[in-house]
């Protein structure tokens, strides 16, 4: 079995777990989440957790990856719909800037023409500083997804530094060339 789907998922107050059929619903103060379950596992729903187990169909090594997996997406829909996912971007160039609006985003970001990216579903994005962009959203595949695909438009340069990037992240710089007497 695996290590990581041994361990029950805690359900705090005001959420809400509910298995129908083959599929889980998870409900809480941020919204709703519901994903496909597999054959190879089974929910166990308590009052202030849920145990994931394995049914034993299928292959022994697909079960127990099933297990693992199943137990983490189920953990981060009981997260996501409890507290939410956020992540930060910021923009690094002289002139470069975005700006939300509605449910979308508009990159002002060295090119000949702005860069419009509409916002999935279930995902917000604000602008508190021209460069910062924050993404937020109960789904967490959703809000890294269209982290990834903002930071894709312009990813860092390993020269100047320039560029779209986490808050935080490291980018690893190279030296220019060197012109010797």
């Amino acid at each position: 079995m695996s290590r990581i789907g041994k361990q029950p998922v805690p359900v705090p107050s005001g959420v809400t777990v509910q298995v129908a059929g083959d599929t889980v619903t998870v409900k809480g103060g941020k919204g709703t989440l519901s994903m496909p379950l597999r054959r190879e596992v089974k929910l166990e729903v308590g009052e202030k957790k849920v145990v994931v187990a394995t049914t034993g169909v299928g292959g022994s090594r697909e079960s127990r990856a099933f297990h693992g997996m199943t137990r983490a997406l189920l953990s981060n829909m009981v997260r996501g719909v409890s507290k939410g996912f956020e992540k930060q971007l910021e923009i690094i160039g002289v002139g470069w800037n975005a700006q939300s609006q509605g449910d979308k985003v508009v990159l002002n970001i060295g090119f000949c023409h702005p860069v419009t990216i509409d916002m999935p579903p279930g995902v917000t994005i604000e602008s508190p500083k021209p460069t910062i962009l924050v993404i937020r959203g109960t789904d967490k595949q959703a809000v890294g997804h269209i982290a990834a695909v903002i930071r894709s438009v312009r990813p860092p340069e390993p020269y100047k530094g320039k560029g779209i990037r986490h808050v935080g992240e490291y980018v690893r710089r190279k030296a220019g060339k060197s012109f010797g007497a």
